[in-house]
């Protein structure tokens, strides 16, 4: 075979075409194809999703059976049917913890989401050592959470601590932020924007990172503004990350057990008592293990419900 023939033959190839004919590959060669590979694609997933299966479903299962009967941690005790949830739906408690863990979530994920991507914009511009201040902004996401919530526990726990002691030393009086029940609902959401921010900030920054500048010179040329590039541009073409990185907040507020419990342990007379803090006490302080199950189990339901709403979005954000 000359060397000229078997350059067509390997051209032939990478386009489809079969050997020594004129045509593409029959379609009957490429539904075999596609389903060896679907079939290749099976075996190779099958290992993880039984792993997975294994790893959570007896969880899963063990929860739904104390959910359903009225034992405690070392007896299942009877079966009960649906009592449980009726309990905590009817329970003032539950519906408190309802409260304070939306608005914990809705000031945990937008509050982070826009100091993320005021950074994230900040970040692309050429400001003065860059990379260290990139460093810097990573901190509240690497440092433990044990030692945040003790930092912010010496700045703001008692009168004499830094913060109220320079309100103070204003003339604006010495505010309890961890004593009145409505500041320290707001310190507990301040503290959790400030965790949460770096991650917000490096997903943004991965998003824009993607977006071509080429778009903005366009944009530009034909007149339009920074604002509107930023809301017919920029916002667009990040919808994507933005959604997930959503979804993921969204789950790290809902079951964000440290970062409440450290700073105020659900106080002051229950202002900040999230609903997975109100299960752990029910489980392992009140020993009501189905209760508190239970709490876990709407949790979940609740996490999956918002996560398909913003997957759909997901979806929909594709740009062409």
């Amino acid at each position: 075979m000359s060397s000229t023939t078997a350059q067509s033959g390997l051209a032939r190839a990478r386009r489809g075409v079969a050997p020594g004919g004129s045509g593409t590959v029959p379609g009957k060669r490429r539904s075999k194809l596609s389903a060896q590979a679907t079939r290749t694609f099976f075996w190779l997933l099958l290992p993880s999703v039984v792993l997975l299966v294994l790893i959570h479903g007896y969880p899963l299962i063990y929860a739904a059976v104390q959910a359903t009967h009225d034992g405690n941690l070392l007896q299942t005790g009877n079966f009960i049917g649906g009592d449980n949830f009726a309990t905590v739906l009817t329970s003032p408690a539950f519906w408190k913890a309802a409260q304070f863990t939306l608005w914990f979530t809705i000031v945990g994920v937008f509050g982070s989401w826009l100091v993320g991507l005021g950074l994230a914009l900040l970040l692309r511009t050429k400001i003065p050592a860059g990379n260290t201040f990139k460093v810097l902004l990573l901190l509240p996401w690497v440092v433990p959470i044990v030692v945040s919530s003790t930092a912010w526990n010496w700045l703001v726990a008692t009168p004499d601590s830094l913060i109220p002691s320079l309100f103070r030393n204003l003339g604006l009086g010495t505010p309890l932020f961890l004593a009145d029940p409505t500041l320290a609902s707001i310190t507990v959401m301040v503290f959790k924007v400030w965790v949460s921010f770096p991650f917000m900030m490096m997903m943004t920054s991965a998003a824009l990172a993607s977006v071509d500048s080429t778009v903005y010179e366009a944009a530009s040329m034909d007149g339009a503004t920074r604002w509107q590039q930023f809301t017919q541009i920029t916002l667009p073409l990040i919808a994507r990350s933005t959604y997930i990185s959503w979804i993921l907040m969204t789950i790290f507020c809902v079951n964000d057990f440290p970062t409440i419990y450290l700073l105020t342990g659900g106080g002051p007379v229950n202002a900040t008592t999230s609903l997975v803090v109100l299960a752990y006490r029910t489980v392992f302080q009140d020993f009501a293990t189905g209760p508190g199950v239970a709490i876990a189990f709407l949790m979940t339901m609740t996490l999956v419900v918002i996560s398909v709403i913003l997957y759909r979005q997901i979806r929909k954000s594709s740009v062409e």
